[in-house]
């Protein structure tokens, strides 16, 4: 049999501050999201991070809780599971984990392990490559196996920001919205990332960052460039949608701390897009497969009161994939690739 692990980032396991404050130490403990020394990581986390967000965190997460589901990350991404289950049938077990918080990714590779998969196909749910969701999920569930497993075939699915199926199910979902609302301009705001971990992806040192076209196409310097791959899924994206130049444009957001994180800023974008006139916002946020706290609330909420704080009149959440039909025929397919 083999197995397919879908693995997305977490969520905490319920909208409280203490249930927060133990997810943050998870995630943000982990070297490769805060790629600094040991002990100024800890005194980041511990003495600047962990006092003040988790409350603030909890707050945010609760406007986005759903009283029968739970978290929206969580159970989109079991909606997920269960739908991919049916398409690829019973010579496959799909089996869903997070990279911090529950279902941990040793549970999940215990499920495979104990329905027969001594094959594993690895799908990160991350479609643009980085260090720290890409690299440290695969880094663990390697990890995790060799505890498991006195032997097993290990397969990773390569970041997918490229891929057909990916970008035509986000085309999809996006279409009947831009039909119905009409926008005057499109947004698509990507999760960002610390400006060092841009240039650690570049092997030559040369080419991430060190221009204002750097990330104009996919060359062999910044192939695994989260940036770079962001950009493309928004031209091909822009592309499918018939959007023209001007009419749309890239941000990240989600910025943490001083540090310089790789810009534009969304909530600078945003407040610049009314001023300049556009009164009907949509955003997409391609690097989320499944919504959460930084679609639903981030954008969702908080984006378009700063929209209409500086003269908007609204911001349309382009839903993300979630368990939309075409994309889960596209997650079935990436694996079926990935295990020929």
């Amino acid at each position: 049999m083999t197995g397919l692990l879908l693995i997305n980032l977490g969520t905490p396991d319920e909208p409280t501050t203490p249930a927060v404050r133990r997810y943050l130490r998870q995630f943000l403990s982990d070297p490769y999201v805060i790629d600094i020394s040991p002990v100024g990581r800890w005194m980041l986390l511990n003495l600047i991070i962990l006092p003040f967000r988790p409350k603030k965190s909890a707050a945010a997460y609760r406007q986005i809780w759903d009283e029968e589901r739970g978290s929206p990350l969580l159970f989109h991404s079991r909606d997920l599971e269960r739908e991919v289950q049916q398409r690829l049938g019973g010579r496959w077990k799909v089996a869903l984990a997070m990279r911090y918080g529950k279902p941990s990714i040793e549970r999940a590779l215990r499920t495979l392990r104990d329905a027969g998969a001594d094959r594993v196909v690895v799908l990160p749910l991350y479609p643009q490559y980085a260090m720290s969701s890409t690299l440290t999920s695969e880094q663990a569930v390697r990890d995790a196996a060799h505890d498991l497993w006195k032997r097993v075939e290990l397969s990773f699915v390569d970041a997918f920001y490229d891929d057909e199926g990916f970008l035509d199910a986000f085309a999809e979902v996006g279409r009947p919205i831009l039909a119905r609302d009409r926008p005057d301009y499109v947004l698509f705001s990507f999760h960002g990332l610390p400006e060092r971990h841009i240039r650690k992806s570049d092997e030559t040192g040369q080419h991430c960052l060190a221009s204002d076209d750097c990330c104009d196409r996919i060359v062999d310097a910044n192939r695994n460039c989260y940036r770079a791959h962001c950009y493309h899924t928004a031209r091909e994206l822009a592309r499918r949608l018939a959007l023209a130049d001007g009419e749309w444009s890239v941000s990240f957001q989600s910025r943490l701390g001083r540090t310089p994180w790789i810009r534009p800023y969304t909530d600078i974008v945003i407040p610049e897009l009314a001023a300049a006139g556009h009164k009907k916002l949509a955003v997409f946020c391609p690097a989320f497969v499944a919504d959460c706290l930084e679609t639903l609330e981030e954008i969702g909420i908080r984006a378009d009161e700063q929209f209409r704080g500086a003269g908007g009149d609204k911001v349309t959440l382009v839903p993300s994939l979630n368990s939309a039909p075409a994309w889960c025929d596209a997650v079935a397919s990436l694996a079926r690739r990935a295990a020929s």
